[in-house]
């Protein structure tokens, strides 16, 4: 166990610990959704002209950025949360 945490640790410290490339959602229908944002992103290539298509390719990356953000802060509480949890729980002992 001592071996494992330290390879975290030090992943950590060299920055090669990178959650955010191992998240694979596992509800089923996260790859359905992400086939459909697809399938209409297309759909609104050939629709629309090149600049109303850039607007909304602006929109879907802003979109993207503002949620990324939400992720980051939703994961810091949560990492948070966790570590109070467990000083509480030792702290019981």
């Amino acid at each position: 166990m001592k071996d494992n945490m330290s390879n975290l640790i030090e992943d950590l410290f060299h920055g090669n610990l990178r959650l955010d490339e191992s998240i694979h959602p596992e509800h089923a229908e996260y790859q359905e959704i992400n086939r459909q944002i697809s399938d209409l992103m297309q759909g609104y290539q050939t629709q629309l002209n090149e600049s109303e298509y850039d607007a909304l390719e602006q929109l879907v990356d802003l979109i993207g950025q503002s949620t990324s953000m939400y992720v980051e802060a939703a994961f810091e509480q949560g990492f948070r949360t966790g570590g109070k949890l467990i000083i509480e729980v030792l702290g019981k002992s």
